[in-house]
Parts: structure tokens; C-alpha cells; sequence
């Protein structure tokens, strides 16, 4: 079987502000700027974070908040994709990240997913799971996950 990379012009590139996710999005735009690719930058608002945070302070405040947490984590990738000279755009969900990150691959018509590994570990880990298995498992496209 032949891998024809030429033929990825849209790369998923899903943030949470993580260093994960920042060396994730630095693959992504050196594949991207390799490939002559648009990448695509999303940040998710998980509905589980925002459901936690919410207890402790006003719903609308909190989901503000992660709002501008993640266009904060979206412009910065922004620089990094200018100065490489990169096509891109984003996106700003709300949901279960792996569902919302899956469905948008689907819709978009998206060639590859570049993605960091997130760090949740222990119980939490199993009780909600690796966004990463979860893209990787559902995902209509190949996904490159990053350590």
C-alpha cells in the first residue's frame, strides 16, 4: 500500500492549552507547511470541566471563561501558523471532546488529525478515558498523536 501525503490538504489540529497539544499543534503546521495543507484548529469546551467548574461559580461565567481560555490556546497557534506562512481557521465546540473532534473530521472532510496526548491519568483516566483512544478509535481519518 502506497501513503499518498500529497493528498492531505486539511489537518485537524484539536487543542486543550496543554504542552501536549502545543507540540501537537508545532507537528502539525510543519506537516502542514510540508504538505501546502490548511490546517484547522479547534478548541473543545467538555461538558464534563464545564459541568465541575460551574458548581463553583455562575454557568455563563465559567463557560465564558473557558471561551476565552480557548481562544487564548487558538491565537496562539495562529502565530505559530503565520509565521510559517500556513493556510488556517478555527473553531471554538462544546461537548465531549472525542465525539466533537470526530463529528468535525467527518464534516470537514478532514484528511488528518494531529493531536497531543492529554493528561489525565489514574481514575480519572478510566472513568472518562483518553480523548487520543477515543479519536483514534472513531476517527474516519488517520490520527498522528503526539507524546
Amino acid at each position: 500500500m502506497e501513503l499518498k501525503f500529497k493528498n492531505i490538504k486539511k489537518i485537524l489540529i484539536p487543542t486543550d492549552g496543554s504542552d501536549y497539544s502545543m507540540r501537537a499543534a508545532e507537528y502539525g503546521i510543519s506537516i502542514a507547511k510540508m504538505l501546502d495543507a490548511e490546517i484547522i484548529i479547534v478548541y473543545v469546551i467538555d461538558n464534563v470541566v464545564l459541568d465541575q467548574i460551574s458548581k463553583a461559580a455562575e454557568r455563563e461565567n465559567a463557560e465564558e471563561a473557558l471561551k476565552q481560555d480557548g481562544q487564548r490556546y487558538i491565537d496562539y497557534v495562529f502565530g505559530l501558523a503565520e509565521k510559517e506562512g500556513v493556510e488556517y481557521n478555527s473553531l471554538l465546540a462544546k461537548g465531549i471532546p472525542f465525539e466533537q473532534i470526530v463529528n468535525l473530521a467527518k464534516e470537514l472532510k478532514i484528511d488528518l488529525i494531529v493531536m497531543g496526548t492529554y493528561g489525565r491519568k489514574g481514575a480519572e483516566r478510566i472513568l472518562i478515558g483518553s480523548v487520543a483512544e477515543r479519536v483514534i478509535e472513531y476517527s474516519p481519518c488517520p490520527v498522528l498523536v503526539i507524546k
